[in-house]
């Protein structure tokens, strides 16, 4: 079994840690091959970020971004530019915050939808919204166990255990909007 993400939208949406904390997580803790191809646009904070991440039973070649089993897409530009790169029959999970469902065009693929940008000022700090988005993610695929994603979290952020309980609570937010959509 070999999946394919691709994870975009602006800088400083935390895209890049979306991806890393599921790389890491699959690369510490499972016996799956992980490749993690970062991708930054001129600005950090604004500009357009993205990243893939390849999990494979077998071994890995380039990641190159062509062909996507997965996508998650946080802003509208991110889903103009990659949608066509989700393969019929993939899932596109979508920050449905800011990304319309009406502008996507095709009925071949799953749209899971999340409104995450909203639900993090709910909890209020919007810097979650991509540990929701991440939990939404492996609520719904269940690519790598969630306890092996959230003990990746824990030990990333572990120099900082105030920020613990929200993110915590971002991420079984996330899994059980994910699992929901099944």
């Amino acid at each position: 079994m070999e999946t394919n993400l691709c994870v975009a939208g602006f800088g400083g949406q935390g895209v890049m840690t979306l991806g890393k904390f599921l790389a890491s997580a699959t690369c510490d803790a499972t016996d799956k091959n992980v490749t993690f191809f970062p991708s930054y646009g001129a600005e950090q904070r604004g500009g357009t970020a993205n990243c893939f991440v390849v999990i494979s039973d077998g071994a890995i070649g380039a990641p190159l971004g062509d062909v996507m089993d997965d996508l998650i897409v946080m802003n509208g530009p991110s889903l103009v530019k990659f949608l066509k790169t989700l393969k019929p029959g993939g899932a596109l999970f979508i920050n449905s915050s800011i990304v319309d469902e009406k502008d996507v065009d095709r009925d071949d693929v799953k749209v899971v939808k999340a409104p995450v940008t909203e639900l993090a000022l709910e909890m209020g700090n919007a810097k979650v919204l991509n540990v929701i988005m991440l939990g939404v993610y492996v609520g719904y695929t269940e690519v790598v166990p969630p306890e092996v994603v959230w003990e990746t979290i824990e030990h990333k952020l572990g120099s900082k255990p105030k920020l613990l309980p929200l993110n915590k609570a971002a991420f079984e937010k996330g899994l059980e909007l994910g699992r929901a959509q099944k």
